[in-house]
């Protein structure tokens, strides 16, 4: 959060002698990206400003630049993106030498050179070169944001858009966007020109943001547990005319249950929020959207755990069936639906 407010505040007056933008929230990257651009008055044509794409760029080129002096100014501002060599990123544009050269400038800087480091990814703490650079520059992270923190920015970001928003409405903004980053942006962006100055409200959140897959895979499963049929039937053929595969559904409906069922065993161990989210990352591999934890606990609450292992070992079945050709897929898809919604048949 302390890196959203700081760019905020940028400019190309105030710029240190050595900025560097780096995060692994991929969504708030890009946007503190846009705006540290747009801060420091980055223009490709003012002679001023000297750009470096490092994916394409030979870094000789890079370092006469850097040493050089200003032509037309006192300053001039140095940027260099993708510079994933200073993360963890297994992929690499520089050699050592070329990356030994630069921690060379690093440590004797020119005065007149203001330099921005534009990495996306996490910095790799272990090289020396980091090292250096979290010495001697500013660093800017986007790393994931707490539900505070992510309420408090787009409360601000809403003011400064011109938007008046009310509680329930922003709420379902989040949830809509499934707390994430870019896509709390995106929706607020469109939602400025769906509704301009005027007053946003739940209805248009619900009007104006299209469903996800992930949001009608929720309401399949909320009729499914209300045992309506009828209404799952009508959805899932709606997903299908939308070029929606029977597996693909399938494997997302697995995916949903197994998760109530790993959050459920973990509530029941007496484990916290926090601790159910480290506790499925190192099972599973990957860091756990902490959100969806935390529905998934909240959704997870009237369903007995027999209930989710009998719907686990359906839904396993089907899927064999499914890719063993025994039966249509679409057949057999809407069998299981009935099974989920009716145990005992």
């Amino acid at each position: 959060m302390q890196a959203l407010q700081t760019i905020k505040k940028i400019s190309a007056e105030n710029l240190p002698p050595i900025l560097v933008l780096s995060g692994d929230d991929i969504g708030q990257f890009e946007w503190m990206k846009e705006q540290l651009l747009k801060k420091v008055g980055y223009n490709s044509s003012d002679l001023n400003y000297s750009y470096f794409d490092m994916k394409e760029t030979a870094y000789a080129e890079v370092e006469l630049d850097l040493v050089s002096l200003p032509f037309f100014a006192d300053e001039k501002i140095v940027i260099l993106d993708h510079f994933i060599d200073v993360t963890t990123a297994k992929k690499r544009y520089l050699t050592d030498d070329e990356l030994q050269s630069f921690e060379d400038y690093l440590a004797a800087p020119l005065e007149t050179t203001r330099l921005i480091v534009i990495a996306e990814g996490k910095l790799d703490s272990k090289r020396r070169i980091v090292k250096l650079l979290k010495r001697d520059a500013q660093l800017l992270e986007a790393t994931e944001l707490k539900e505070q923190e992510l309420r408090a920015h787009f409360t601000e970001e809403i003011k400064s858009l011109g938007l008046a928003i009310d509680s329930q409405a922003f709420d379902q903004l989040l949830i809509k966007s499934g707390f994430d980053f870019s896509e709390i942006q995106k929706n607020l962006e469109f939602l400025k020109t769906y509704k301009g100055a005027s007053s946003i409200t739940i209805s248009d959140i619900e009007e104006a943001i299209p469903k996800t897959l992930q949001d009608n895979l929720f309401d399949l499963i909320q009729m499914i547990l209300k045992k309506q049929i009828d209404s799952a039937r009508s959805l899932v053929k709606d997903l299908r005319l939308q070029g929606e595969d029977e597996i693909k559904l399938l494997a997302i409906l697995l995916s949903q249950f197994r998760i109530f069922t790993q959050v459920k065993l973990l509530k029941q161990e007496g484990r916290t929020e926090p601790q159910i989210v480290s506790d499925l990352s190192e099972l599973t591999g990957r860091k756990v959207n902490p959100y969806q934890v935390k529905f998934a606990l909240r959704d997870s609450r009237g369903i007995s755990l027999s209930y989710l292992e009998q719907a686990i070992c359906l839904l396993i079945d089907t899927d064999f069936q499914m890719k063993s050709g025994t039966y249509e897929k679409d057949y057999l898809f809407d069998l299981a639906l009935l099974k989920l919604a009716n145990p005992s048949v």
